[in-house]
C-alpha cells in the first residue's frame, strides 16, 4: 500500500467518523485522539505550512469545511 493510498484510507475513516457521530474526534478519548485527531492535526499543520501534496489539498479543504461545521458541538448530547 502506497503512502497516497494510506492517506486516502485515513481520510475516508476520519470523514466517516465525523459524519456518523455528528461531531469531531475528542481529545479526551484516547482511541479517538490516536486514530483520528492526531491525523487531522498533523495534516492541518502541513496544510498551513504549504507542505501538503497538491493532490491532497482540495480533499483536505473539503474535510476542513466538514470539521468547521461541527466545531464546538457537545459530544455528550
Amino acid at each position: 500500500m502506497t503512502q497516497d493510498e494510506k492517506w486516502q484510507t485515513k481520510f475516508e475513516e476520519v470523514k466517516a467518523f465525523i459524519l456518523r457521530n455528528g461531531r469531531n474526534p475528542s481529545k479526551y478519548d484516547a482511541e479517538e485522539r490516536g486514530r483520528y485527531l492526531n491525523w487531522v492535526k498533523h495534516n492541518r499543520k502541513l496544510f498551513a505550512a504549504g507542505e501538503m501534496k497538491a493532490e491532497r489539498v482540495e480533499r483536505f479543504e473539503r474535510l476542513m469545511i466538514i470539521i468547521e461545521s461541527f466545531k464546538r458541538k457537545n459530544q455528550w448530547v
